[in-house]
């Protein structure tokens, strides 16, 4: 029997909430989309990835999740354009804060910006 990792074994609850119950408060969530000057170009692909996998290392950090274009319809609200997505989530803004200036981030950014041609952020809060 095949065992996988599921969403409730990572956040065990002991009742089950509806979306309307689970609220992030004083959360900032942070998420960045790259654009790959060479999109096809796999080395450059795995490079990224690898030092997004080191960034989630910042302490700040409480949930992170690095992604890809889903195979979702195509409609003029979704943008399938961009190469990976990376999303950060912090207690709060001194947080984020720290997580700017933290030498991980700072060496990832040197490390890595070559690759890309385009970055977005978007960054929310309640």
């Amino acid at each position: 029997m095949a065992t996988g990792l599921t969403l409730a074994s990572l956040f065990p609850l002991t009742k089950k909430a509806d979306a309307g119950e689970v609220k992030l408060q004083g959360a900032l969530v942070h998420h960045v989309f790259f654009w790959l000057k060479e999109p096809e170009n796999e080395q450059h692909k795995q490079q990224l990835l690898e030092g997004l996998n080191q960034l989630i290392k910042v302490k700040t950090i409480k949930l992170s999740h690095i992604g890809f274009p889903a195979s979702t319809e195509d409609r003029d609200v979704v943008d399938h354009s961009y190469s990976v997505s990376y999303m950060a989530m912090f207690d709060n803004q001194a947080d984020q804060d720290a997580y700017q200036l933290d030498p991980i981030h700072l060496k990832f950014v040197e490390q890595n910006q070559h690759l890309w041609n385009k970055v977005i952020v978007y960054d929310s809060m309640d």
